[in-house]
Formats: C-alpha cells, sequence, structure tokens
C-alpha cells in the first residue's frame, strides 16, 4: 500500500478534491493529513485525486479533470442498450450474425428496442436496493425481503416472455410456494444470471466495501448457490463501481484479479449464512475460495487473447462462451479492452459473439458507461430503450445520492 503520507503534498498542492471509494478508514486518514475536502461528489472541472481501495492497496489517480459526464445514467443505461443489441443475435450461429450484421456486429438499436430479462432482472435489483436504502445501513435482513418481492414480481410478471434463465424461474418458483432463499436456491449453478443483474449494486451511493460485497453476493446467491456464481457477481459489482470512480479501463484486469487473490477465503456470513454447507465443503473459506480461483482462471490468456485474437473475430473464441457467471464476466472485459475508446464498437463485439451475447453485451454496457459517461451512447438511444422512464429514475437516484 502506498503510504497515505506520500498523497498528502500531490492532494494539497495539485487537486481540489479528494474523490473516495467506500473507505472510511482512508478518508479519516487523509483529513488528518490536512485535506479538507475529502468528498464523494465534486464540481465538474474540478481537479481531483481518486483514491480506489482495492483489495489490500489503493489506487491513487492523480490530477485527473471531472466532467459531467454522469457514470451512473450510462452505467444502468449501457446494461440495457448492450442487452438490446445482443438480443437478437443470442441464439443465432456465429456464420449468420456475420452475415447480417457484418464482421462487426451490430451498431444501432433494433426498432423495436426491446430488452430481455438481464435488464428485467437488473431493475428488480435496483428497485430492491432502493427500498432497502430508504432505512439505512444496508444489510441483509433490510435487503432480503425486497431482492424476494421483486424477484417473484418479475417472475410472475406478463412482460417475462424474454428467454428467462431457467435457474432464475426455478429459485423464483420455489420461493413463490414458500421455500426460503436459501431452500430455494440452486446450489450447483453458477449460470451468467447471477451477474447480468448486479450492476445497481456497484453503482449504490454510500455503502462500505463489505456492504457492496455482501448485496453482491446475496442477490446473487438468492437464486444461484453456486461459489463462482457469488464471485463473478462481486467482481462485476466492483468493475462497475471501480470505473464509475475513474478506474482506467486498462488497469481494470489487474484489480479485478487482485481482488480474486485479496478475497479469496473471504466469506460474508452475516450476508450468505449457511450457504456453504453442502457435501464436500469442508468450510466456508474452502468453499469461496473455489469461486475466487474459477473467476481467476477465466481471466487466464487475457492478454494473449488481445494480442492474436483481436477485434474481427469472435469473442467467444477467446474468453468463452459466457453461458456461465466467470465466462460472462471475461467475456465482457475483453470486448471492453478490444475498444476502450469505442464503447458501441465493444457493444457490437460483444453482441456479435456465438455464445450468450445479450448477456456478455449488457455487462459490456454497463462497463463502458460506467467509464464513459452519457456521451458514449448515441442521444437517441436514451428515449428509443425499453424501459427508458424507470432506468432515468433509478440513475438518477443513485446518481444524487440519496434514495426517495
Amino acid at each position: 500500500m502506498r503510504a497515505l503520507a506520500e498523497l498528502a503534498p500531490v492532494v494539497l498542492g495539485d487537486v481540489d478534491a479528494v474523490v473516495l471509494g467506500s473507505r472510511q478508514d482512508v478518508r479519516e486518514r487523509l483529513v488528518a493529513l490536512g485535506v479538507a475536502h475529502a468528498l464523494d461528489l465534486v464540481e465538474p472541472g474540478q481537479r481531483v485525486l481518486h483514491v480506489l481501495g482495492v483489495g489490500q492497496r489503493l489506487l491513487p489517480l492523480v490530477g485527473k479533470r471531472v466532467h459531467a459526464v454522469r457514470q451512473f445514467v450510462a452505467a444502468l443505461f449501457g446494461l440495457a442498450f448492450g442487452d438490446a443489441l445482443g438480443a437478437p443475435t443470442e441464439f443465432l450461429p456465429y456464420d449468420e450474425i456475420t452475415r447480417r450484421y457484418g464482421r462487426g456486429g451490430p451498431r444501432d438499436l433494433p426498432t423495436p428496442a426491446l430488452v430481455t430479462d438481464d435488464t428485467q432482472m437488473a431493475l428488480a435489483v435496483a428497485e430492491a436496493l432502493l427500498s432497502a436504502l430508504e432505512a439505512p445501513p444496508l444489510t441483509p435482513e433490510r435487503l432480503e425481503p425486497p431482492l424476494r418481492k421483486h424477484f417473484l414480481y418479475w417472475w410472475s410478471s406478463p412482460e417475462n416472455t424474454r428467454a428467462p434463465g431457467n435457474t432464475c424461474m426455478a429459485a423464483c418458483a420455489a420461493m413463490a410456494g414458500g421455500a426460503t432463499w436459501r431452500d430455494a436456491t440452486i446450489e450447483g449453478s453458477k449460470g451468467c444470471g447471477a451477474n447480468m443483474r448486479v450492476a445497481p449494486i456497484g453503482l449504490a451511493p454510500g455503502l462500505t466495501e463489505a456492504q457492496r460485497a455482501g448485496a453482491a453476493q446475496l442477490q446473487a446467491a438468492m437464486t444461484h448457490g453456486h461459489p463462482t456464481g457469488l464471485a463473478a457477481s462481486d467482481l462485476t459489482a466492483f468493475s462497475v463501481y471501480w470505473l464509475s470512480a475513474g478506474l482506467p479501463i486498462k488497469d481494470l484486469p489487474a484489480a479485478l484479479r487482485d481482488r480474486c487473490d485479496t478475497q479469496r477465503r473471504v466469506y460474508h456470513d452475516e450476508w450468505l449464512g449457511d450457504l456453504w454447507k453442502r457435501p464436500g465443503a469442508t468450510d466456508p473459506e474452502a468453499f469461496i475460495a473455489r469461486g475466487w480461483d474459477e473467476c481467476r482462471a477465466a481471466f487466464d490468456g487475457l492478454e494473449d487473447a488481445l494480442r492474436h485474437i483481436g477485434p474481427d473475430a469472435d469473442p467467444c473464441r477467446a474468453m468463452g462462451a459466457g453461458w456461465v457467471a466467470e465466462e460472462a464476466l471475461a467475456t465482457a472485459v475483453y470486448c471492453l479492452l478490444l475498444f476502450p475508446d469505442e464503447p458501441v464498437s465493444a457493444l457490437a463485439r460483444a453482441a456479435a459473439s456465438s455464445g450468450d451475447s445479450d448477456s456478455i453485451a449488457s455487462l459490456a454496457g454497463s462497463f463502458a458507461g460506467a467509464a464513459l459517461g452519457t456521451d458514449a451512447w448515441p442521444a437517441d438511444w436514451y428515449t428509443r430503450i425499453e424501459y427508458a422512464d424507470s432506468l432515468s429514475r433509478i440513475s438518477t437516484v443513485f446518481e444524487a445520492g440519496t434514495p426517495s
């Protein structure tokens, strides 16, 4: 960890304010060093020092100028944009996708711009989170009931006709029948339904690192009980959080690998209870370590793939088809890294894939939006996308920092 004393001269001499992650200890120590303005939000145009807690290290991003780019709005809408671009290609052979859209993939929203269960369930998580945050602090006791309520509302909705995942449907059916989430969850499932919906937890303001991790893993655990689904959901939420706070896209793989290493034996028992107890599991730490190890392994070969497979090929050849959570995350990150300054191209590449294209593209969209802000997306997309009113309302509340 870089000593905080080394940061003080930079803060005092070169910047107007400090933007912190969730680490209250960092805030207190910076204030003690004489940094008067340790802020969560700063005005556009100020020069700031971002200090993000990543594992046990601090990542200082010195002297970055803040623009009015509204990352919260862009990330949540980006998820939906990717979902809508990937929905028509999800079950098509790759040759057919390229025949219809070219090798670069679809670059404009379809008409109508309909989404799938990915966006619907992300909205369910967001609504549950807003409800739970009406009476902070966020705890599992406050979050689980609204998650259950909104998951079941989605499950029974007449709009739930967008090829929903079997795991989500089965777990929700069990909860609708009166089962606890612990009894309803599909213990062996690590499908990408666990993390396709978690972006709102990455965007939620004011959470501690433990709260963000616990909430991300709980929402996954309620349907997907495999440890890899939990770890991938945690990593997805923190990717959105880090990027929205200023982490450069190029540094995301290192941050993800670092979190896999530092969290490997961290089991959030307050949030997960006895989920770990099952045949073959010796203790909670060994249970969760399997998930983190599988996520870490999913990033093996990332840099080689970027060099040797490249932007014109099926991204699923590089990092996997994305039907399981860790592959969806890795392939979305790969698409983002292929086009770090061209967010529409990143979504098009994710949508033109032979695997779970809507989920890969929705994750890539949330990451690109978090990193690049509202200018990342064509202006007309914000009004054309299905559920635009809900997406706008929720992201604006997150941006303001206080649920209403």
